[in-house]
């Protein structure tokens, strides 16, 4: 883990990896938990009527959909961790400046500083 990471401020890198890996393992977890949802719905009529097969068909397209989002957030935390291992994390990936800490500490994935994220 390179200098880059002590100049951006009072980082500590092994927390940012903890926190980052914690997060990772919650939302996989939650991934494996929910599989069940995301299941195919039987269409048989006589055993679930019509609003209840749609109702099905609704949850289930809200949990793949809530995959899909956990799955995005997982590339997002593993992008950070390999930012992180290269030095990188913490630094604009578009201007090179440093990322305001408390932009890191609410969303520790974040690759862009908030000029860049706004178009700036």
């Amino acid at each position: 883990m390179g200098a880059r990471l002590a100049e951006a401020g009072p980082m500590d890198a092994q927390q940012v990896k903890d926190r980052l890996l914690a997060l990772r393992a919650e939302l996989t977890e939650l991934s494996e938990g929910a599989a069940d949802s995301r299941k195919a719905v039987e269409l048989d009529q006589q055993s679930v009527g019509r609003l209840s097969r749609q109702d099905a068909l609704q949850q289930q397209a809200m949990a793949t959909a809530a995959d899909a989002q956990r799955a995005l957030e997982i590339r997002r935390i593993d992008a950070a961790l390999q930012r992180l291992e290269e030095g990188e994390y913490g630094w604009c990936a578009d201007c090179g400046e440093a990322i305001a800490p408390r932009r890191l500490d609410l969303d520790p994935c974040a690759a862009v500083c908030i000029d860049c994220a706004r178009g700036g």
